[in-house]
């Protein structure tokens, strides 16, 4: 009777412990996906004139991937890699009317989050297929239009919504919520004439008094560089340039008003930072920003994304823990693609990640001096529509050098990165690059096959 008493009088003290110092709980998980948001376009990333004071404060406070990539650039396929966690060669969706089959999408990072307790949400652009899993969320409100009826812009709307969500969130489970942006994207030509972005009416004035400066390869004959067959009226990326940056005066206008929508999605991230301190729920809070891929604003006579160049597939990457000071004030250096989201997320909320996912871990990969968690490479892909509209292409990407292969035309380009970063010279038949080219040819074959 005594070891009985003195076992349940142990147990009693052991319960107490823990009621004093309970068990840290699951964060709540925000997650920011804008669209076309280059990696430049921030004042954190040492861009002089644009204004992202909002997305800077968060840069200084969590930790900034300076080397931050996506494997495909484009939409679709890019925001199936985030969620998944895969390369589109595993995942497949490669095109805009391909959804996740019901097993695939069970093991995406936030149905993985919803099986352990999450309430989920999502709000904006999901941007993957023609069957939206909304009855797989708790709080679902896509396909919202640039402007309402009444006049309110999306990024505003999509911000409304946010903030509905966050005041009526019960505390009885944590949350998940994803707000998917369309800005900084253009209004497609096809759909809009002239060919335009949608701004915020406060924005416009921004900008005004201050010329971009045009990229060196915005030079004409950094177009003509480029073989028969990318050099083509049907590409995209030279039909949409037509309309927008084709005249220095279409030039000005545009890259300005993309710069305006890059502040309203700054503006729209403040807001939100804003009214979880308001509403308490900072301090428990992940804050994740990112982009589905960069964007050409005239660098190589191009506009857009789809190809491997470093402005469509470099993206901002902002990761803010305020539970772990270890990753307060980061900045990295190391590779971080867009696979690496989702079991990043799931770390943070102390779950596993499903075992098809090709992803690490980003927080660990920036305290970590594992070799492993410091990849020096990574394959990119591209395959939607092909010639003559976007020729397919897969690339070596490596922070020095950069091997392109664009498969219906056995079209080999190789730029130095390391002297040449602004990509104004294929070197993949110059005899000094003979072995270097060897290599990532065969580095190519092999990534080809280790990402299925």
């Amino acid at each position: 009777m005594f070891k009985i008493k003195m076992l349940l009088t142990y147990m009693m003290a052991i319960s107490a412990h823990l009621m004093a110092f309970p068990q840290e709980k699951q964060p709540n998980i925000i997650f920011i996906i804008s669209d076309s948001h280059r990696s430049e376009a921030l004042g954190a990333a040492g861009n002089l004139f644009v204004q992202t004071p909002h997305l800077d404060e968060l840069a200084g406070k969590g930790t900034m991937f300076k080397n931050a990539y996506v494997t495909t650039a484009i939409c679709t396929g890019s925001r199936a890699s985030f969620f998944s966690g895969q390369y589109m060669s595993r995942h497949k969706i490669e095109d805009f009317a391909t959804d996740f089959s019901e097993e695939a999408l069970l093991e995406t990072f936030p149905l993985v989050l919803k099986k352990a307790g999450y309430n989920t949400g999502l709000i904006g652009m999901w941007g993957i297929g023609n069957n939206p899993p909304l009855e797989h969320f708790d709080h679902w409100e896509s396909k919202i239009p640039w402007r309402t009826a009444e006049g309110l812009h999306q990024t505003d709307h999509i911000v409304e919504k946010a903030v509905d969500f966050l005041e009526n969130h019960s505390a009885d489970a944590p949350f998940f919520l994803s707000l998917g942006f369309s800005a900084a994207h253009e209004i497609d030509p096809s759909q809009g004439n002239p060919a335009t972005y949608e701004v915020q009416e406060r924005f416009l004035p921004l900008y005004e008094n201050i010329e971009i400066p045009l990229p060196e390869t915005a030079a004409p004959e950094y177009w003509e560089s480029f073989p028969e067959f990318f050099r083509t009226p049907e590409n995209i990326a030279r039909f949409r340039w037509q309309g927008f940056f084709s005249t220095p005066e279409l030039y000005q206008e545009n890259a300005k008003n993309y710069y305006r929508m890059v502040t309203g999605l700054d503006d729209a991230v403040g807001t939100i930072v804003s009214k979880l301190k308001e509403l308490g729920l900072d301090d428990n809070t992940v804050v994740v920003y990112t982009s589905d891929h960069g964007f050409s604003l005239n660098e190589h006579g191009l506009m857009g994304k789809w190809y491997p160049h470093e402005k469509s597939i470099r993206i901002p990457l902002i990761i803010y823990d305020p539970r772990n000071s270890g990753v307060h004030r980061k900045t990295t250096g190391k590779i971080a693609l867009n696979i690496d989201v989702g079991p990043t997320i799931l770390k943070l909320a102390d779950l596993e990640a499903p075992k098809g996912i090709q992803g690490i871990d980003l927080l660990e990969m920036v305290v970590s001096t594992k070799s492993s968690l410091d990849r020096k490479e990574f394959f990119y892909e591209h395959v939607f529509l092909g010639s003559p509209q976007l020729p397919k292409s897969e690339a070596v990407v490596r922070k020095d050098i950069k091997y392109i292969y664009y498969p219906e035309h056995d079209y080999e380009v190789v730029y130095d990165l390391k002297n040449d970063p602004g990509e104004t010279a294929n070197v993949a038949t110059l005899p000094a690059y003979a072995k270097e080219v060897k290599n990532l040819r065969r580095r190519y074959n092999a990534l080809k096959q280790e990402v299925k």
